[in-house]
Formats: structure tokens, sequence, C-alpha cells
């Protein structure tokens, strides 16, 4: 199993948009974080986790040729609007992707891009759109993707939650605010845990801080804990200086593999 972050920014990016900080001016390649994706490798597939906005450029630079499912956290523009972009794939003749969706975000899915979720809507002659098969899933029933089992990591973000996974060794978790009781259970004993920290010190009502991503890491106890969704607060140099031997900030186009 292999995971590719193709993008560990916040909603904003990094570099942010008319922002002259150090960070979004920044000369380290790993300054600069598109929004949140990543791409996990499987025996029977590639499963991507959310389609921001960036996903074509994402997959390009990974030489990403193939996606067979995909993982949406929730509905939050960051997370989903690249999914268009997933029509390379379903061109061609190739199969529907089956897009797995928290059940309480369906409805938003389905009317946020009806074009692609009903069937009744034909494109014009001479264009297409995005072959995707909806399924949705609820929070205490393992899925079945690509044969391998997840289990849904649900973790609150703000006032809406946050689906992340556990698959194996490796437990998910991206747009959190802390690890309920039964979070924490489903990612004991993993190796490689994901998890959202967006700067040092100042809290966020619906993001882990650094700190809190560090507790929270503590308390599942994985051998190896990535940070992702960094915002343009901190410097990824920072990060490695600061952080625990064990605790590391990702970075766009980092691979990891997992036992």
């Amino acid at each position: 199993m292999r995971l590719t972050f193709l993008g560990t920014g916040t909603s904003f990016g990094v570099p942010v948009v008319g922002c002259d900080c150090p960070v979004c001016l920044s000369a380290d390649p790993a300054d600069t974080r598109t929004r949140h994706g990543a791409l996990l490798e499987l025996e029977g597939g590639n499963l991507l986790i959310d389609s921001p906005p960036e996903l074509r450029m994402q997959l390009l630079a990974t030489q990403t040729t193939a996606v067979d499912a995909v993982w949406f956290t929730h509905d939050h523009a960051d997370h989903c609007h690249g999914i268009d972009d997933l029509r390379a794939f379903t061109t061609r003749n190739r199969p529907d992707i089956p897009a797995y969706v928290p059940d309480i975000y369906e409805n938003q899915f389905r009317t946020r891009f009806n074009y692609i979720f009903n069937d009744e809507y034909q494109p014009p002659k001479g264009t297409i759109k995005p072959r995707i098969e909806l399924c949705s899933f609820g929070p205490d029933v393992p899925v079945d993707i690509l044969g391998q089992q997840f289990s849904p990591v649900v973790v609150p973000h703000g006032p809406q939650y946050s689906y992340g996974f556990r698959v194996g060794n490796l437990g998910y978790v991206t747009d959190g605010k802390s690890l309920p009781d039964e979070a924490l259970a489903a990612l004991k004993g993993v190796s490689v845990l994901v998890l959202n920290a967006l700067w040092f010190g100042r809290p966020h009502p619906t993001h882990f801080n650094v700190e809190e991503a560090v507790e929270a890491a503590a308390l599942v106890g994985a051998e190896n804990t990535f940070l992702t969704h960094i915002s343009h607060k901190v410097t990824h140099k920072e990060l490695i200086e600061k952080l625990p031997v064990n605790v590391r900030p990702a970075y766009d186009g980092l691979k990891v593999e997992i036992n």
C-alpha cells in the first residue's frame, strides 16, 4: 500500500493569492501547498481521497494514470470541486468510477453536481460528462473498496463532520477538530496516521492546530504521523524543527509506503 499526498494545503492553498508573507514567498518547494487530496495505491487499484480544485495539475505532477474509486471526506469546496477532472478517466469507454460519499452529504453532491449524478441529463452530442457512480455510506459500517475494508472514522469539523477512514495499518483523518472516543478506538494500532494541522498556537474552531494534532497523535500512538492541510502561517522547515521525531509535515508529492 502506498500513499501519495497530492495536496497538503488549506482551502486557500499556499501561496495565498495576494499574500506577501514569508511562507507565500518561500523558495522551498515544500512550502507550496495545493488544496487537500491524496492517492492510495492498493493491489486492487487506486483510491483518490477527495477531488480538490487543482486535481488535474496534481495528477499530472504525480504522473497518475488511473483512478479506480474516490473517497470523499465531506462536501466543502476545497475537497470536491475538482470532481469534473475525473472525466479524464471515464472517457474512452472506461468503467464508471464509484465515488464513496458520507450519507449525510449525498443530497449536497446530487444537487451541486446534478449534471453528473442525474442520469436523465445527457450532455450535448460531441461533449462528455464524468461517469461516476455515487455510493453513500454511513458512519458505523465498514465499506469494501477495491478489495480492502475501509472503516469510517468520523470526526467533528465545526458544525459538520468529516469522514476519515482506517484501512489496514493506515489511519487517515483530515479537517477534524478532535478525535472522539469512537475515532480513537478505530485508529488504535495503525502504523501510519494522517492528521490535519493548520498552524502553531492559536486554536481554530473547526481544525486542529499543530499542538492539538500532536496531542491527538500521541493518543493514537502510531509509529509515524504525517500532518496535512497546513496553512501559510508556518514553513515546512519550522515544522521539521519543532515537531516530535515521529510526527512529520507532509508535502505535495510525498510518497509513504505502508506495510
